[in-house]
C-alpha cells in the first residue's frame, strides 16, 4: 500500500489547494503545501479560462472546484480505491481524450489513470486547456514521483498502451475505428433525465433547476429531458425553476435562446417557454441549449422498460422513489468518484491493461 499511499496523499493535498476557491470566496489559508508558489498562478489560470471560454463563468469554474475539494478527501479516495481493482500492476501509458464541455471535465480519468499507479498523456480540448496543466504540476511538487508520469500534447498521440478518449457519437466511430488495436474505453453522447409524476414539491423543483442550468445545460449530467404523465400541468415546474432566472444575463446563452426560440417558431413547433428556458415536446434526448424537451409517459412500467432500453443514451436519471440507481433532485452534478462516467469501471479497466 506504501506507493499507493503516497499517490493518495498527493490528490489529497491536490483537494485542499482547491478547498481555497470557491463560489463564497478565494481565500488563501494557512498549511496548505506550496501555497507560496501555486495560489496566485492558479488563481490566474482561472481568470484566463474564464476569459478564454465564456461559457467557463466564474461561477462555474468555481463550482467545479467546489466539487473536486470535496471529492478528494482521503476518505473518499479510500473508499473509491478499496476495491480489488487497485493493484501494483506493471505501469502503462495511458492515453486520454478530453472533452471539454465543462471545466475539468476530464479530470476523474486523470486521477484514475495516476492513483492505478500508470502514466498519463493528454490531449485536452482547446475549450478546457488552462487548468489541468497547472494542478499537474501541483501534483508534481507534492509527490514528485509523478514527474515524468504526467505529459500533455497537441500532436498526435503515439506511445501510448491503452486509450480513454471521450467525444460525440461521430467523433466515437472515429476512435473506435483508430485505436481499435489498444485497450480502450470509448464514451460517446450521453444526456440526463427526469422523470416527474406531478407529486413534486416546489423544492422539488428548484433543486431541478440546478440539474438543468448548471453548466448551462452542457454536461452529460444536466438534465435535457423530462418525462411526464399525461396532461401534466408545467405550472409548477417553471415556477420552481424561476430562481435561476439571471441565466439569461450570460451572452451566450441568450444568443442561444434567441435562436434556438426563432427556429422553433418558424418551424411553427409547439412551445412552452418562459423568458429564459422553452420546454418542446420530443422523443430526442438532446436538446438544444437553452431548452428541455419532453415527453408524455401513460404507464409507470412502460417508462421504465423504455429507459432500460435507452441506457446507453442516458447518463442520469433523476426521480423520486421511480426506479432504481436514481438520483435525487439537484444532485446530477455533485458525482461520487464512484459514479462512473456510461457506468463504466474505470479503475477496472485501468488493473486489467
Amino acid at each position: 500500500m506504501g506507493k499507493i499511499q503516497h499517490r493518495i496523499d498527493a490528490f489529497v493535498k491536490l483537494g485542499q489547494f482547491l478547498s481555497q476557491f470557491s463560489r463564497e470566496s478565494i481565500e488563501k489559508k494557512e498549511n496548505i503545501e506550496f501555497n507560496d508558489l501555486f495560489f496566485d498562478g492558479f488563481k490566474h489560470q482561472l481568470k484566463v479560462a474564464e476569459e478564454y471560454n465564456s461559457w467557463f463563468t466564474k461561477e462555474n469554474l468555481m463550482f467545479a472546484c467546489e466539487n473536486w475539494a470535496e471529492a478528494l478527501s482521503e476518505e473518499n479516495i479510500k473508499k473509491w480505491i478499496s476495491t480489488k481493482y487497485l493493484n501494483e500492476n506493471e505501469p502503462k501509458i495511458v492515453a486520454i481524450i478530453m472533452a471539454g464541455n465543462i471545466p475539468l471535465v476530464g479530470f476523474h480519468d486523470f486521477l484514475s489513470v495516476l492513483i492505478s499507479g500508470h502514466s498519463v498523456l493528454v490531449k485536452q480540448s482547446s475549450n478546457d486547456k488552462h487548468l489541468l496543466p497547472y494542478l499537474a504540476k501541483y501534483l508534481e511538487y507534492v509527490n514528485p514521483n509523478f514527474k515524468g508520469k504526467i505529459s500533455f500534447t497537441e500532436e498526435k498521440l503515439e506511445g501510448f498502451d491503452a486509450v480513454i478518449a471521450t467525444g460525440s457519437n461521430n467523433t466515437a466511430r472515429y476512435f473506435e475505428y483508430y485505436f481499435k488495436g489498444k485497450p480502450n474505453i470509448i464514451r460517446k453522447n450521453r444526456n440526463s433525465v427526469a422523470v416527474l409524476t406531478g407529486n413534486e414539491t416546489e423544492q422539488d423543483f428548484e433543486s431541478l433547476s440546478e440539474d438543468v442550468f448548471r453548466y448551462f445545460g452542457l454536461g452529460c449530467r444536466s438534465v435535457s429531458k423530462l418525462f411526464v404523465p399525461r396532461n401534466y400541468d408545467f405550472d409548477n415546474f417553471f415556477r420552481g425553476l424561476y430562481n435561476k432566472q439571471e441565466i439569461i444575463n450570460n451572452a451566450k446563452y441568450a444568443n442561444n435562446y434567441d435562436y434556438n426560440k426563432a427556429v422553433y417558431l418558424m418551424s411553427e413547433f409547439d412551445i412552452l417557454e418562459n423568458g429564459f428556458l422553452m420546454i418542446k415536446e420530443d422523443a430526442s434526448y438532446a436538446s438544444p441549449i437553452a431548452s428541455v424537451f419532453y415527453e408524455y409517459y401513460d404507464n409507470a412500467d412502460d417508462l421504465k422498460i423504455k429507459l432500460y432500453e435507452d441506457r446507453e443514451r442516458i447518463q442520469c436519471i433523476v426521480a423520486n422513489n421511480f426506479i432504481d440507481n436514481e438520483i435525487k433532485f439537484g444532485q446530477t452534478q455533485h458525482p461520487q468518484l464512484w459514479d462512473y462516467a456510461d457506468g463504466v469501471n474505470t479503475l477496472k479497466f485501468l488493473s486489467e491493461i
